[in-house]
Formats: C-alpha cells, sequence, structure tokens
C-alpha cells in the first residue's frame, strides 16, 4: 500500500494539517506504481462512462466534484503554495477558485454536447453526432497546478471520455489530495486516473501508448513538439498543445500611463513571471518611455517579496533553484549583449530585438523595455517571434487599439489591459504557442469526434 504524506501548516494564512496518500490513483484506487502495470480505461468507457451515462448525468457528477473542491479549497492553495512557491493568497483567490468555476463551467455544458441535423434531400435524415474520442491523457505544468488539472480534465469529462493524467514532478500534492475527492463525488471506478512520474518516463508513455486516443499538454514548446512526435509516432493521436509564449505588451504615448504601467506590472509579475502569457516584452513610444521606465521601476521595486504564507507577499520564490538558475543565465545574458539591468536583476531597458533576453521564453520575472517610434514598427517589432499566445496593446484611441489588436499575430489580444482571461473565452496560441484552443466551449472540441449519420428515407436503386 501506498505511504501518506502529512504536513501542518501553523502560518499566518494557514492553519491546519493535511494528509494525502502517495503513489498512483488508478482504476478508483491508490497504488504503488509497477512496472509494466495497466489501466483498464477501455472497460471504464464502454460499461460506465461515455455514452453510457447521459450528459445530464455527467454533469451532476462534476457538480458534486466542483463542490467538494471548494469544501477542500484552503487545503489545496496550502499544497499549491507549499509545492510552488506562489503566494498561498493567489493559489486561494485566483488558481483554485478559478479551477472550481471551471469544473462547474463544463458541468453546465455536459448536457449540450449536440450535433446538427442537416438539410440535404427529401429522400435522406442526414445528422451529426459528437462523440466521446476515448481515453485521453493530459499532462499539467507546475505554475497553476489545480487550475491547469481542472482546465484539462473538465471538458475531457463533460464531453464523455475517460483520462489519465500527469501532474508535474515538482507540484503533484494538490493533485494527489484531488484524488481523494473522485470517488466521494460519484464517479466510476477508472474514469479519472492520476499518474505521477517524470516527462522523459510516463510523460513519454502517455504520448506513445496506442491505446491513449487523444492527447493534451501545456508547457514549453520543446516538450509539446516531443510529444507531438511520439503521438504522430505511435497512433496519429490527435494533440492539443498549449505552449510558451513571449508576449508583446504596446503602450502608446496617448494611453493612460498610470493604468499602464499597472497593468505592465501585473502582466508580468503575475504568479512571479512563471506565466505563459507574461508580458515580458514591453514596447513604449519614445514620448513616454522615460517616465514610463521611471513609474515602472519604482513599482517594481515596491512588490513584495517574501513567504508565501505571509499575507502581505506577492511573489514568493521560483518553483525550484533550476528555474532560478535559469533566469539569472538569460539576465547574465541579457547585460553581456548590452541590455541594462534597471531593479534588481528583474528589469531590462535598452534592449535590441535580436537579443536572446528579447527572443526566448524565459518564464520569470525578466520584463525587457525597449523604445519604439512609429505603429508599423512596433506592429513588425512585436510580430517578429516564433511564438504568438498573447498580446496587449495600450491607447484611448480605440480605431488605433483595434486594427493593432487585429494586426498582432497572437490568440488573444488585450486592450488596455493584461492577463484577463474568461472561462467563457478561448485561450490558445499562434505559431509555435500551441494547436488548439482551452476554456470556452471552443475547448469541447478538442475532445470529441464528428460523426456524419446519413439515413435513406426513399433512396432506390
Amino acid at each position: 500500500m501506498p505511504s501518506t504524506f502529512t504536513k501542518t501548516f501553523d502560518t499566518p494564512t494557514y492553519k491546519g494539517t493535511v494528509t494525502i496518500p502517495l503513489g498512483l490513483y488508478i482504476n478508483g484506487e491508490f497504488v504503488d506504481p509497477v512496472e509494466g502495470g495497466t489501466i483498464e480505461q477501455q472497460e471504464s468507457l464502454q460499461t460506465s462512462w461515455g455514452l453510457k451515462v447521459p450528459g445530464a448525468r455527467r454533469g451532476q457528477l462534476m457538480s458534486k466534484l466542483a463542490v467538494l473542491m471548494e469544501e477542500h479549497i484552503a487545503e489545496f492553495a496550502a499544497l499549491d503554495a507549499l509545492a510552488n512557491g506562489k503566494a498561498y493568497n493567489t493559489a486561494y483567490g485566483r488558481d483554485n477558485k478559478g479551477a472550481i468555476a471551471v469544473m462547474q463551467y463544463y458541468a453546465g455544458w455536459a448536457d449540450k454536447i449536440n450535433g446538427k441535423t442537416i438539410e440535404t434531400n427529401e429522400n435522406k435524415l442526414a445528422y451529426t453526432r459528437h462523440e466521446p474520442i476515448g481515453v485521453v491523457g493530459q499532462i499539467i505544468p507546475w505554475n497553476v497546478p489545480m487550475f491547469s488539472l481542472s482546465l484539462k480534465i473538465a471538458p475531457a469529462l463533460a464531453t464523455g471520455n475517460t483520462i489519465i493524467l500527469k501532474p508535474s514532478e515538482l507540484t503533484p500534492l494538490s493533485a494527489l489530495l484531488f484524488c481523494t475527492l473522485i470517488e466521494k463525488a460519484g464517479f466510476p471506478p477508472g474514469v479519472i486516473n492520476i499518474v505521477n512520474g517524470y516527462g522523459p518516463t510516463a510523460g513519454q508513455a502517455i504520448s506513445e501508448h496506442p491505446l491513449i486516443e487523444k492527447v493534451a499538454f501545456t508547457g514549453s514548446t520543446l516538450t509539446g513538439r516531443k510529444i507531438m512526435e511520439a503521438a504522430a509516432k505511435s497512433n496519429l493521436k490527435p494533440v492539443t498543445l498549449e505552449l510558451g509564449g513571449k508576449s508583446p505588451n504596446v503602450i502608446f504615448d496617448d494611453a493612460d500611463l498610470e493604468q499602464a504601467v499597472k497593468w505592465a506590472i501585473h502582466g508580468i509579475y503575475f504568479n512571479h513571471g512563471q506565466n505563459c502569457s507574461a508580458g515580458s516584452r514591453i514596447f513604449v513610444q519614445e514620448g513616454i518611455y522615460d517616465k514610463f521606465l521611471e513609474q515602472f521601476t519604482e513599482q517594481a521595486r515596491a512588490i513584495k517579496v517574501g513567504d508565501p504564507f505571509s499575507p502581505d507577499t506577492y511573489q514568493g520564490p521560483q518553483v525550484s533553484k533550476t528555474q532560478f538558475e535559469r533566469i539569472m543565465g538569460y539576465i547574465t545574458s541579457g547585460k553581456n549583449d548590452g541590455a541594462t539591468v534597471h531593479l534588481g536583476g528583474k528589469q531590462i531597458g535598452q534592449c535590441q530585438p535580436d537579443m536572446k533576453i528579447v527572443r526566448e521564453e524565459i518564464f520569470g520575472p525578466v520584463a525587457c523595455v525597449m523604445k519604439f517610434k512609429t505603429e508599423d514598427e512596433v506592429v513588425e517589432q512585436a510580430n517578429d517571434t516564433s511564438y504568438g499566445l498573447a498580446a496587449s496593446v495600450f491607447t484611448k484611441d480605440i480605431d488605433r487599439a483595434i486594427r493593432v489588436a487585429h494586426a498582432l499575430e497572437a490568440g488573444t489580444a488585450w486592450i488596455n489591459c493584461a492577463n484577463q482571461t474568461e472561462i467563457s473565452m478561448p485561450f490558445g496560441g499562434f505559431k509555435q504557442s500551441g494547436i488548439g484552443s482551452e476554456l470556452s466551449e471552443y475547448a469541447l472540441k478538442n475532445y470529441t469526434n464528428v460523426k456524419a449519420v446519413h439515413v435513406n428515407i426513399g433512396i432506390r436503386l
């Protein structure tokens, strides 16, 4: 039998003891890993889930799961803050409340997975069915553990799929706590399975297994390429990829400077910069560049960095020493290329578009601030990247705002704000930032096969 993990918290923001089973959660129970073991998901799909369970019932179970998540939200937040280093208040108020909201949202979609009746001719009834793909593999990152879990699991459950999910090896604890709620919510054994492990082993197995019929991944573009290759070489399973970003934040002379600075701070430093849509390339028009840089520096200096469980902490430590050293390596590269560090190794000015620190995703609290003259110039510079996840535009000119938002090559464009996702709006990338969309109704398409049915009601040979 697997051992357990117990942690007693006595902090200003959370006090309590959390105990969770370790190991793998397979077929409704916690088990020790076994070399060559199997997960019998096809049986669950054919007998107790998928099209055997009406959408309304799937929605009821998901709603119950959301209620249980809400009851344990403080424990989830404490485990995420412990493993990830993020501020407890962020883990509680944004990540885990968001995870619950996503589960509730897709519970409402479960009985609305509809096909269409299509008019062809009087001698035929033609319609489509949206059927579950089957067994889906999902691999999530460490930066927003529970939100990522819900983001993947909820649309897959709503559409009737069974799931094998691998959390990050850096942040597995909240996923294990989640496992203790699955049976309580009423899900049949084998519908949701959580498999801990490293990417080159557990992640690779999910990507290349011939009986897993779809894989969804959030993480780096480099790993996304490997997953896509393994999926293609095995059974040509479809993939959904939400990958890296190097999002531009374009600030024009006529922007509300105070608001632009505040949003730019949020855009890059939220979640200690470990955010795929972080506004890490800040383009400021020359007329306000100096004022912007001065105010941005002062506000960055005021950010409270410290203990994740302190009530006034905005930014905790990076997730690991490896990630910290990676970030510092990029800062050193920028300095060697001629960039100027304005504050604490976090904010970099006088950058050039060809610098490594400008072109590659850092995934940390590092902002590259650059000056531009004209609209055409900044659109060209903003689009000069292999990424295309998100972008922001700040201006009081609504014509310009919409024109530039449309011109930027990104899956999400924010006007006069940053990092403002909505559950009912899709989120996905252009170019090498991914394939497919998450959130909203669009995410449901990732987990269904469309079948065309032709019924002869009068055609004779």
